[in-house]
């Protein structure tokens, strides 16, 4: 009885130890893609700038009633309206999605966002672009006032340029200068 015990003690230690190294070969996610939801005050004015500006292009949204919203715990019953962005890489290819909605029967409330340390949670978005001189044109053109001293080296060919969306988000963009610095 004892061996009993012990060989299926034994069992269950040596399929637990073994357990680890066959999940570790498993990846957990069907794609490697984070999309993001982002709660705008304006969505025609942000969908323009988010076009417009910084360049993401509009793909299908879509529409959940808000008692759909509501069940599944994230809203008290409000109806969403979600537009959809993507930006599009070198190949043509779109990757994360931005998606973004506005509730005007039920306005948030605007976070701190002096600096990315502010607010807990989500600060700023990153995109990687192929020609900061041109994202510089379009930001001069849309009025868009950059941050702190940027555009800025970061190093080899790359610079970082930081502004703000309509709602005071911070958007971070990261790419080469055609012009060589």
């Amino acid at each position: 009885m004892i061996t009993k015990v012990l060989s299926a003690s034994l069992a269950a230690i040596l399929m637990m130890s073994m357990a680890p190294a066959e999940e570790e070969g498993r990846e957990l996610y069907t794609n490697g893609v984070i999309d993001l939801g982002i709660v705008v005050r304006d969505l025609d004015q942000s969908a323009k700038f988010y076009t417009e500006v910084v360049g993401l292009k509009e793909v299908n949204g879509f529409k959940v009633p808000g008692k759909v919203t509501g069940d599944f715990g994230l809203t008290d019953n409000q109806d969403v309206t979600a537009r959809v962005f993507v930006a599009v890489d070198a190949a043509g290819k779109p990757a994360s999605k931005l998606k973004m909605m506005a509730f005007p029967k039920a306005q948030g409330k605007k976070p701190d966002q002096e600096f990315i340390h502010s607010t807990l949670g989500v600060s700023y978005l990153t995109l990687f672009v192929t020609d900061m001189d041109a994202v510089m044109i379009r930001l001069k053109k849309a009025g868009v006032k950059t941050l702190g001293k940027t555009p800025a080296s970061i190093g080899g060919p790359n610079f970082l340029t930081v502004f703000r969306d309509p709602d005071g988000n911070f958007i971070e963009l990261i790419g080469p200068s055609k012009k060589g610095g």
